[in-house]
């Protein structure tokens, strides 16, 4: 069985999602923040980098998303979450999932994380870094409304391991600063994914316990 390790309001609701929509036998593992679960020897263990999600499988680990979300469309191919038998629209597919890792998840980061970039204590470089997110956040999805979701899910007509990746960032869009009347097919695509029995089904296990 496969075994998520998670914490609430994370990027690991995307592969917990997915894990869902593929219907797989999975587990969870809550890991707070709060108690620094993912400082602790017990985490580390399983993934050094101290971050969710992770994702222990029959052959080992996995993390990061983009790798997670690629396996689980891999390892359900009934599912149908991928093109995986057409090598370009696979490829397309990483590669949407991949800017929402490098670029925007990470322009979100510097509201909360400023501390993984500049020195301890440069409080001044924490808080231009935040002062900046409403506008590099908005300006990340800015290129996805325009250009790369192709509705009506991310690759068009079927959806992909590409719609829980980008919902699960949508999900902070307010938070970051960003006014999503200024994303209306964004706003739409959320919207729509909310709707979804499986992303209803993962955020209420995700939130029954937010801790």
């Amino acid at each position: 069985m496969l075994n998520l390790f998670y914490a609430a309001h994370t990027c690991a609701l995307a592969s917990h999602i997915a894990l869902e929509e593929a219907g797989a036998d999975y587990s969870l593992t809550r890991i707070r923040f709060a108690s620094n679960d993912q400082r602790k020897p017990e985490f580390l263990a399983i993934n050094p980098k101290g971050r969710v999600p992770a994702l222990v499988t029959g052959r080992g680990v996995l993390t990061e998303t983009p790798a997670m979300l690629a396996f689980i469309a891999q390892q359900f191919p009934a599912a149908q979450l991928a093109p995986l038998d057409d090598a370009f629209a696979f490829a397309q597919v990483q590669a949407f999932n991949s800017y929402l890792c490098s670029t925007v998840h990470v322009a979100h980061a510097h509201r909360m994380r400023g501390y993984r970039w500049v020195e301890a204590g440069n409080t001044a470089a924490i808080a231009a870094m935040q002062a900046k997110v409403p506008e590099s956040v908005f300006e990340g999805f800015a290129l996805v409304e325009q250009g790369m979701l192709a509705g009506p899910w991310v690759m068009g007509e079927v959806y992909t391991i590409c719609d829980p990746y980008l919902f699960t960032l949508a999900q902070w869009l307010e938070a970051d600063g960003v006014d999503v009347a200024r994303l209306p097919r964004v706003a739409d695509h959320r919207r729509r994914m909310g709707e979804r029995p499986a992303v209803q089904r993962a955020l209420a296990a995700e939130l029954a316990d937010p801790a």
